[in-house]
């Protein structure tokens, strides 16, 4: 049985799922974050334009891959959703009146990381893509010098 057959066989969810369900926790995170920064709850501290760029931009840089699909686009849009999943954790931790947006927030982001973080690695293996291991990078730019 060829590689690429076993892996298929141990996803849960097809990869077109997978890309499905990161895009409802990225879209999620898209709209909520607005709506609970400038509305539902706005911040005495920050002004509703520096709430939209600290927590609105940040989203908007991996939009075009992700809806086109592109696994590494998915993968390194992880770092970015680690603000989110941060900011939940932290509002948890200190505003217990914000506890309901926090967790909606939480929801979001991981849903975003699981299923983005499981999209890249089976679309990635979909196509061939490959991460060298830094020991065969290290050997192809021995063989480089050597020539």
């Amino acid at each position: 049985m060829a590689m690429n057959e076993r892996n298929q066989q141990k996803q849960l969810f097809a990869t077109h799922t997978l890309k499905n369900i990161t895009l409802f926790g990225y879209f999620g995170l898209l709209i909520f974050m607005p709506v609970w920064l400038l509305w539902l709850s706005p911040s005495e501290g920050l002004s509703p334009i520096l709430s939209m760029i600290l927590f609105t931009l940040p989203l908007l840089f991996p939009l075009k891959g992700l809806v086109a699909g592109n696994p590494y686009t998915y993968a390194w849009a992880n770092f970015v959703v680690m603000i989110y999943f941060l900011h939940s954790l932290t509002t948890l931790w200190v505003s217990t009146d914000e506890t309901v947006y926090a967790l909606i927030e939480l929801f979001f982001a991981t849903t975003m990381f699981l299923a983005g973080s499981y999209y890249s690695k089976y679309r990635g293996q979909e196509l061939g893509l490959k991460i060298k291991k830094l020991k065969q990078e290290l050997e192809e730019e021995k063989q480089r010098e050597q020539q």
